[in-house]
């Protein structure tokens, strides 16, 4: 849940930052922000009331606070400045409020960003503000190491940063702070105020310290214990500020981005400075988005079809791809590596910040030629004791989606040759149990199924009736984990036309007595590998989207295993770490049971015995038993 306010209507609730930037002249540029702060400095030297009266106005107004009393340090200054006032851009004036709201409101809240947007500047000084003039207060900082918490040489460290406001900060705001008692390691109260700050690192201590009014997680994507962290400090607080750039789909982070948390974007092109320039591209045409760029380029206007001349660099060399872009980022691009440095630094894309195993347009493409909505959807009716299926009852509710009609008595027309495939679950609502049918002859998917609910037996008999239902199918599962219940219950249904576990590494990939796929890692990869193959030749037609949109999430991980996002999620309620992006595993096992069911047909192929290739089998078969 995106939620923000304009510029304008937050500036309108800070009442003496928007009388300043209406009145001051220069109060949002350096040199007329700096001669302002001088002013008002010497005033309050002069006139401690008028220093009182400053110091209510800052109570009131966050904004007017950091805009005129607060400093940043930024090593890379131009001009050798590395102590800068803190004058923020309009949008961090919006992330600024949505951090006060959440922090006054009571709920968490999330902001996701490239690089170098002053995020982390933004929560420290939000959290000193309530620090410096709210009472009997407790917040806490937690990043992913201590060192990145508290070390005094380390400007990167959260404390750091907070020591540095405050040393910044004239008298009548400073509170009188003693190192070694006020401020100790970790640890910084305000003896006026009686609130405190709290610092730890995201570890089993990360909870130490009891309960606290808000939280701030750092560079929360970073870290490796995310999910358990995520539950340890759900009852500590009810504000749980995090900040972070995306590294990819495997991390809490993300999994917390989909939810319904109230989530801040900070992308690059909302910089002042590295939004100059902006242009994308619509229909393979250039738009300039930011006309007022130094130096001149004359184009044609797209809507009049006549030349303006526009605010830019003579003979720019725009890059039209349909990203938004600027010379900065162009400049950026060059600079990086690989471009997943730029999907995760720049483009808040957590996808192409993976190892991405699927391509993700190759994925889209193929999306876009064959994915189509199911012709009919409802649930396979069966009888429960013997698992004979007796017909197809349509229900816009159901869960089993169709790509072909059923004849008159709701059964499979007899000609379709078929296969069936099962991925399962534990059945606890975590993840989806999902099935998968198809076309032996001409590859193309029949049906697909998805039901968090359901349990490994019940599910079984449910298979054995669709095996039925579509001709007596060939049938796979992953064998593994809630995989052996469901197979020891198909095998005593009686149903043996099934997919046995074979020697994938000897030449003859011959068949064991043991049914079932079982996808230890190599054979997950092959029978992935299989399956993207499949699909990428047009072997495999798949009409099911959601099962595409399941592809981007699968990532190559550092032991070179491929797992989908979501399965490196360490706090599963269901115990099954690989059950997830369900419906592309159940496909991926129909390709490989296709794949074998069609080779067995061929191997087994009924030869006339008096045709010719009959009558030589027989001459050959004659040799054999009369060698000596």
């Amino acid at each position: 849940m995106e939620v923000m306010d304009s510029h304008g209507a937050v500036r309108s609730r800070y009442p003496h930052y928007d009388w300043c930037c209406r009145t001051i002249r220069g109060y949002k540029t350096v040199e007329g922000n700096v001669r302002f702060r001088r002013r008002l400095l010497r005033l309050a030297l002069e006139d401690a009331k008028y220093a009182r009266e400053l110091w209510i106005m800052c109570s009131r107004d966050m904004l007017f606070f950091v805009n005129t009393f607060c400093f940043v340090h930024e090593p890379r200054a131009d001009g050798g400045r590395t102590i800068l006032p803190f004058i923020t851009w309009d949008c961090q004036d919006v992330a600024l409020d949505e951090i006060q709201a959440a922090i006054d409101g009571g709920f968490d809240q999330l902001s996701e960003k490239s690089r170098d947007m002053g995020a982390s500047w933004m929560y420290v000084v939000a959290l000193t503000y309530k620090w410096l003039f709210r009472e009997f207060l407790t917040f806490r900082l937690v990043s992913r190491n201590q060192d990145l918490v508290d070390k005094t040489d380390n400007t990167d460290s959260l404390f750091w940063k907070v020591d540095f406001l405050i040393e910044h900060l004239p008298g009548f705001l400073r509170p009188p702070i003693t190192r070694g008692k006020e401020r100790t390691e970790l640890h910084l109260s305000n003896p006026l105020t009686r609130s405190t700050i709290e610092g730890c690192a995201t570890t089993g201590d990360v909870t130490r310290g009891g309960r606290c009014t808000a939280m701030l997680l750092d560079e929360f994507a970073a870290v490796p214990e995310g999910h358990a962290v995520l539950s340890s400090t759900r009852d500590v607080t009810k504000v749980r500020l995090f900040n972070s750039t995306h590294k990819g789909t495997a991390t809490a982070f993300y999994q917390l981005s989909l939810g319904a948390i109230r989530k801040l974007r900070l992308h690059w092109s909302l910089h002042p400075e590295k939004r100059r320039g902006l242009y994308t591209t619509s229909g393979g045409r250039l738009v300039l988005l930011d006309t007022e760029f130094r130096g001149k380029v004359r184009l044609q206007d797209p809507e009049t079809r006549t030349e303006r001349e526009y605010q830019f660099p003579d003979d720019y060399p725009f890059r039209l791809d349909g990203k938004l872009r600027s010379p900065w980022y162009d400049f950026e691009c060059d600079r990086a590596v690989h471009e997943q440095e730029i999907a995760q630094e720049l483009d808040i894309d957590p996808f192409a910040a993976d190892s991405p195993f699927f391509d993700p347009e190759k994925m889209e493409d193929l999306r876009s030629k064959y994915a189509t909505e199911p012709v009919l959807t409802g649930f396979l009716e069966y009888e429960e004791e013997t698992c004979r299926p007796t017909g197809f009852r349509e229900d816009p509710h159901g869960n089993l989606h169709l790509w072909f009609y059923p004849d008159d008595d709701g059964m499979v027309p007899s000609h379709i040759k078929a296969a069936v495939a099962f991925d399962i679950s534990a059945g606890t609502g975590a993840s989806n149990s999902a099935a998968a049918a198809g076309n032996i002859e001409t590859g193309e998917q029949l049906a697909e199924f998805a039901d968090p609910w359901i349990k490994p037996e019940t599910y079984a008999r449910w298979a054995v009736a669709l095996a039925r239902w579509f001709n007596e199918a060939y049938m796979i599962w992953d064998g593994g984990g809630p995989g052996r219940t469901f197979g020891d219950t198909v095998v005593n249904l009686g149903y043996y036309k099934v997919y046995y576990k074979r020697h994938e590494q000897s030449l003859s990939k011959r068949a064991t007595d043991i049914p079932g796929c079982f996808l230890v890692p190599a054979e997950k990869n092959a029978v992935l590998g299989e399956y993207r193959r499949a699909l990428v030749e047009g072997v495999y037609v798949q009409r099911s989207g959601p099962t595409y949109d399941e592809a981007h999430a699968y990532i190559y991980t550092t032991t070179a295993k491929v797992e989908h996002s979501a399965a490196l999620n360490p706090v599963d309620p269901s115990g099954a770490r690989e059950a997830h992006g369900d419906r592309l595993i159940a496909n991926a096992l129909l390709v490989r049971a296709m794949n074998v069911e069609k080779h067995e047909r061929q191997r087994t192929t009924v030869i006339p015995p008096f045709s010719y290739a009959g009558r030589q089998a027989a001459l050959k078969a004659k040799d054999r038993d009369e060698w000596p």
